[in-house]
C-alpha cells in the first residue's frame, strides 16, 4: 500500500446541528455538497460530506440521533486552508453571516498569516494567507 499525493482523505467529526453545519461549509466557505443521508435509519448516524468540487478530501459532518456527541474541539482543533494570497473579507463575512464566529487563534502564528473562524460546534477554520510550501 502506497500513500501519495493522490490519497484520498475524509475528516469525520460530531455535530450537534448538520443543517447549520450546512450552512457554514457550503453557503460560507463555498464547499459543495458530496453526500448526504437522505432518510433516517435505525442504528445509522445521519451524515454531510461537504468538500471542493473534485479534491481529494472531504468532511463528514455526523450526528447519531439515538446517542448524539456533543462535539469537544479545543482551541488548537485547527482546518487550515493555504490561500496563497490575502485573506478576502468577503469570505471572512459570508462565515460569519452563515453563523460562524471570528476567535483569536490559540497560536498568535495564524493571527499574524490569517484569520480564525470557529464553525457553528466550535472547531476552528484557519484562513491562511500563505502558500503551502514543504
Amino acid at each position: 500500500m502506497i500513500i501519495d499525493a493522490q490519497t484520498r482523505v475524509r475528516v469525520a467529526r460530531p455535530s450537534r446541528d448538520l443543517a447549520a453545519a450546512e450552512r457554514f461549509y457550503v453557503d460560507g466557505l463555498g464547499l459543495e455538497v458530496q453526500w448526504r443521508s437522505t432518510e433516517r435509519a435505525a442504528g445509522e448516524h445521519d451524515l454531510l460530506m461537504v468538500g471542493p468540487a473534485g479534491g481529494s478530501w472531504h468532511f463528514e459532518l455526523t450526528r447519531d440521533p439515538e446517542h448524539p456527541l456533543e462535539p469537544c474541539p479545543t482551541v488548537d482543533d485547527l482546518f487550515v486552508l493555504y490561500l496563497g494570497g490575502p485573506v478576502e473579507e468577503e469570505l471572512v463575512e459570508r462565515l460569519l453571516a452563515a453563523g460562524g464566529t471570528r476567535v483569536p487563534a490559540h497560536n498568535p502564528y495564524w493571527d499574524e498569516w490569517g484569520v480564525t473562524v470557529a464553525d457553528p460546534d466550535g472547531y476552528r477554520l484557519v484562513l491562511c494567507s500563505r502558500s503551502w510550501n514543504i
